[in-house]
């Protein structure tokens, strides 16, 4: 004869403990998931740094130059819609993408290989490197690239230069050290262009403002 004894409350208790282990087990995936997906965009921009680095950069910093450009114009035409320059916002896109982003790839690598350290120093020298070095010139090629685009000849140019330079550099060296620094001390070297465009964002509203004035002959 068999009996069939029932189990104890505290055995009873341990075995179901898989059936709630499984649950919180199913529980965290799903969570995980979801935490996953809300990370879908970052995920995928990184694998892009990481596989096309120079075309992402490039990509970026070009809709950034068309999105400010943009902005710009809403705010300085009187009436934006039906002035609105679309041939202006291009020739702003196209600095972004084959001058301003392959520029800035090259400039934030050099930097990361000749002062790979992150602290208050080296983030400070880097500021300076790009104060005295890399704003002067990608400045000077930004005017020169638009002020040939809307057909002024060398000495147009060199008389906006002249004009324009200057009072740009002196409002980058307030605008630039705070964004500079919090790039170069706290922000990966892949993801240094990124925050950089999106302070460029906000500086090349007023950059396209400058770039656009009438000519010296015309002013």
């Amino acid at each position: 004869m068999h009996f069939h004894h029932k189990a104890p409350p505290h055995q009873r208790a341990s075995l179901s403990l898989p059936r709630f282990s499984t649950s919180a087990s199913s529980s965290s995936s799903s969570s995980s998931s979801s935490s996953s997906s809300s990370r879908g965009f970052v995920g995928w921009y990184m694998r892009m740094l990481e596989t096309n680095p120079l075309v992402t950069k490039s990509v970026t910093s070009s809709l950034v130059f068309a999105a400010a450009d943009f902005t710009s114009q809403i705010i300085t035409l009187p009436s934006f819609p039906a002035s609105y320059d679309l041939i202006r916002t291009s020739r702003m896109a196209i600095y972004g993408l084959l001058i301003l982003g392959p520029v800035q790839h090259k400039w934030f690598n050099f930097l990361s290989k000749i002062i790979p350290k992150t602290d208050v120093l080296s983030t400070l020298t880097k500021i300076l490197l790009g104060q005295a070095i890399f704003g002067p010139i990608i400045n000077t090629v930004f005017f020169s690239y638009n002020g040939v685009l809307q057909g002024e000849g060398v000495p147009e140019i060199i008389a906006r230069l002249k004009r324009d330079l200057l009072p740009t550099l002196l409002g980058g060296a307030m605008f630039w050290p705070v964004c500079d620094f919090v790039t170069f001390r706290f922000v990966p070297v892949q993801l240094q262009p990124l925050l950089n465009s999106a302070c460029a964002y906000v500086w090349t509203i007023y950059l396209a403002y400058m770039a656009n004035q009438p000519s010296v002959n015309n002013a």
